[in-house]
């Protein structure tokens, strides 16, 4: 073959391998981009499914304080009777890691197991002041409780900051006798139902989460 047609071919043949490189990365960014999308892998909102919490790391060992929104950034809401509820974007809700469908009978459903993986009050009074000043609560830090949103005796994170509020007090408490909320009466009902296997531990869960108020009716257990 002369030297300037075989000069020609080796360019073609470069131009050749040059556009099917292309090809190539243009399906690997695409299947990238699909795979990030997946919903096991995003960590967008969108991807989260319905009904569902972050999750915790679970109990510790040592318990630290934990980082509290900034003052003022958070605030509470109330139902139409004046219960209060926190605020979604400060509080959601976060699950212990160690409390699935599977490990019930182990876990929550075991006397004494809450009683083991409570962190300190060493620990959460100092928590307690701190998201105070997030909800910008000014009342008796005595009349209100340091409360996870998800108790944990439904599976509740100890100490995420996530799951803990400052919940004041609800609607006729008398000032001054400490923390006695109609919410702690809806966690005990649920946990029933939960080890009684007629409610499933996510759905309760995720029920509190939403609306501590609604959720036994949520859950049809409330006529």
């Amino acid at each position: 073959m002369p030297i300037p047609a075989r000069r020609a071919a080796v360019v073609a043949l470069a131009i050749l391998a040059t556009a099917v490189t292309g090809c190539s990365s243009g399906q690997t960014h695409s299947d990238a981009k699909n795979d990030s999308a997946h919903p096991g892998t995003s960590t967008s909102a969108s991807s989260v499914p319905p009904g569902s919490l972050p999750t915790g790391p679970g109990p510790q060992s040592t318990y630290s304080v934990q980082q509290q929104p900034a003052p003022g950034s958070c605030h509470f809401g109330y139902t139409a009777d004046k219960q209060p509820l926190p605020d979604s974007k400060c509080t959601p809700g976060a699950t212990n890691p160690n409390v699935t469908p599977g490990t019930l009978k182990t876990t929550i459903c075991r006397s004494g197991y809450t009683s083991g993986i409570r962190p300190p009050l060493s620990i959460t009074s100092r928590e307690k002041k701190a998201n105070a000043a997030s909800y910008g609560y000014t009342g008796n830090p005595h009349d209100s409780e340091y409360d996870h949103l998800v108790s944990l005796e439904l599976g509740g994170d100890p100490n995420d900051a996530r799951n803990l509020w400052v919940e004041p007090p609800s609607p006729g408490h008398r000032p001054g006798s400490g923390p006695n909320n109609p919410k702690d009466v809806v966690e005990n009902r649920l946990k029933a139902a939960i080890c009684t296997g007629k409610v499933e531990l996510t759905k309760a869960q995720y029920a509190i989460a939403h609306d501590w108020t609604t959720a036994e009716a949520t859950l049809g257990l409330k006529q």
